[in-house]
């Protein structure tokens, strides 16, 4: 293995690695969160740092493709141009600068929110439709590449789900934040938390999957 493709593998194989571990720190700090014992501000500052930390497996999936494309084109696995690994490369570093923005925006600037969305709207079709493909023969990919693909796909679905799922959390947290917790608002965080950690729990399987596979590699 060359200098080259020993880095592409050890750059893909730290995305799990910052993935689960960025998810198993943000699982951890929403505990504070939702802690009706906590004081307001020892609640808020969980929020905040629970919202930092999740920016690390945020970057690990918008990573994961553009290092597995480029490390399968260098493996062989794929035959497709260069210019289009490199040109899929550009694209989702666009995508992370775009994803970042928003996340230092605190969720503000509608017009890149949005568009983040999309993106992942977009990218989740298009993986969906190329594993799919791939997994049907249709297009020419080992085995274990078309179901990673569907994995991914599966983690930004999922992804998508957990954002739509704590929608209700945020007018809970705005009025804890301004007049104090309430009954209502304590039960509003908790429950919108035990619902979004089970689909994280399903991302995380998902991940373990699709790392053992990227190991075994079977045909």
């Amino acid at each position: 293995m060359d200098i080259s493709t020993a880095l592409l593998t050890f750059l893909h194989i730290l995305i799990p690695i910052y993935w689960l571990g960025g998810d198993l720190g943000a699982f951890y700090g929403s505990t504070f969160m939702t802690d009706p014992k906590r004081s307001v501000a020892e609640r808020m500052m969980a929020l905040k740092i629970l919202n930092n930390i999740d920016m690390a497996p945020r970057t690990a999936l918008i990573l994961a493709f553009p290092t597995g494309l480029a490390l399968a084109w260098a493996k062989g696995w794929v035959q497709i141009p260069g210019e289009w690994v490199a040109l899929a490369a550009v694209a989702c570093l666009a995508w992370l600068g775009l994803a970042w923005k928003v996340h230092l925006d605190h969720g503000g600037g509608g017009g890149a929110k949005r568009l983040d969305i999309w993106i992942r709207y977009a990218m989740l079709v298009g993986l969906a439709v190329a594993g799919i493909a791939g997994l049907k023969g249709a297009i020419a990919v080992p085995l274990f590449i078309g179901i990673k693909l569907c994995i991914l796909a599966a983690c930004i679905a999922l992804g998508l789900l957990v954002r739509r799922a704590l929608v209700p959390l945020f007018g809970a947290i705005r009025t804890m934040a301004t007049t104090g917790p309430t009954p209502e608002t304590d039960a509003t965080i908790i429950q919108v938390n035990e619902g979004a950690r089970v689909l994280v729990l399903m991302i995380w399987a998902l991940v373990l999957a699709a790392s053992f596979l990227g190991i075994a590699t079977p045909v």
